[in-house]
C-alpha cells in the first residue's frame, strides 16, 4: 500500500524538478508555452518585443521564469524528500503532505483553464490531479 501511496506523489515531484529545471535553464522559457502565452497577451512575442520600450523585457521575463522555475524544482524535491518511509508511517505527514500537494495541483489546473486554457500544460495538470488521487486511495488503504 505504501507504494500505491508513494509512486504516484514521486512522479509528481519528478515532473516538477523537470519542469522547473527547463524554466531554469531554457534560454527563452516564455516560448515553452508560447501559443498559450501569445493568446493570453493578445499579441505575438515579435510584436511585444519590437517596441522599444520593451528592450529590457527578454530579460525581466528570464530573471522571472528562472525563479519561478527554481521554487517549482524545490515543491518538487520538498515532495520528494517527504516520502520517506519514516514520514509515511506518520498519517499526519502523510495528510499534510496529501493536502499540500493538492492544493498545489488542484489550483494550478483551475489557473491554468482560466488564463491559459490553450496550454498543452493542462494536460500535466490533468495527469497530476489523477495521480494525486491515486495517492489519496493509497493513503486511505494504508489507514
Amino acid at each position: 500500500m505504501n507504494k500505491l501511496f508513494k509512486t504516484p506523489l514521486l512522479i509528481i515531484g519528478f515532473i516538477f524538478i523537470i519542469m522547473g529545471l527547463r524554466w531554469i535553464f531554457v534560454d527563452e522559457p516564455w516560448m515553452l508555452d508560447r501559443v498559450a502565452n501569445e493568446e493570453r497577451l493578445n499579441m505575438t512575442f515579435q510584436k511585444l518585443f519590437s517596441n522599444e520600450i520593451n528592450d529590457t523585457l527578454p530579460g525581466y521575463l528570464k530573471q522571472i521564469y528562472r525563479f519561478f522555475g527554481l521554487w517549482v524544482s524545490m515543491i518538487g524535491l520538498f515532495i520528494i524528500s517527504f516520502l520517506k518511509e519514516k514520514f509515511i508511517k506518520d498519517s499526519d505527514i502523510r495528510k499534510s503532505l496529501l493536502i499540500c500537494t493538492g492544493i498545489t495541483v488542484y489550483s494550478a489546473l483551475i489557473f491554468a483553464y482560466i488564463w491559459i486554457p490553450s496550454s498543452p500544460f493542462i494536460y500535466l495538470g490533468l495527469g497530476s490531479v489523477i495521480l494525486h488521487a491515486i495517492s489519496i486511495i493509497g493513503n486511505k488503504k494504508i489507514s
